[in-house]
């Protein structure tokens, strides 16, 4: 196979400092999140959950997920990042591979998701325990640049789970 074949199946490559960025700012909304899920009163109602604060600012937390993985190039902070951020920036020394931070999105938005619904069936601490989680992972991206969803994409990768190349069409 040429290198021009190799470089066509390849996903544009992104920043680094991007997703780092993008962690920075999920990694504080979620850590006001864990505060404000521990002031949930326990025994609310479905309907007084679905309201609460903690809960739609987690909601709002799983929809930007989603949407850093169905769209990334439009989702707000990395739009934030490449349009204000980048141009102050140096050019970055590598360049990474962009479906393992697009990964690592998912995973958030997985934690998230069980959170919230476990939150709306009624069980005590879900929420902010999800979103405590979920800063963790956050947080070691933004501050030390340790993506857990990004190792977890690699390590799912070596087993040959996702990342496969896809036959030539015949």
């Amino acid at each position: 196979m040429s290198d021009r074949t190799d470089a066509a199946r390849r996903p544009r490559e992104i920043d680094p400092r991007g997703p780092r960025f993008v962690a920075g700012i999920t990694a504080l909304l979620l850590l006001v999140d864990v505060f404000l899920g521990l002031t949930t009163p326990i025994g609310a109602t479905v309907a007084e959950r679905a309201v609460e604060p903690a809960f739609l600012l987690l909601l709002a937390i799983g929809l930007l997920f989603l949407w850093g993985v169905l769209s990334p190039r439009t989702a707000p902070w990395g739009a934030l990042y490449r349009t204000l951020v980048q141009p102050r920036l140096k050019p970055p020394a590598d360049l990474e591979d962009p479906r393992p931070p697009r990964f690592a999105q998912g995973v958030g938005l997985v934690i998230v998701t069980i959170g919230l619904i476990l939150h709306l069936a009624g069980v005590p601490w879900a929420l902010p325990t999800a979103a405590a989680v979920a800063f963790a992972a956050a947080f070691l991206n933004a501050v030390f640049g340790l993506c857990l969803g990004c190792q977890l994409y690699l390590l799912l990768q070596r087993v040959g789970i996702v990342g496969r190349e896809r036959p030539a069409a015949a």
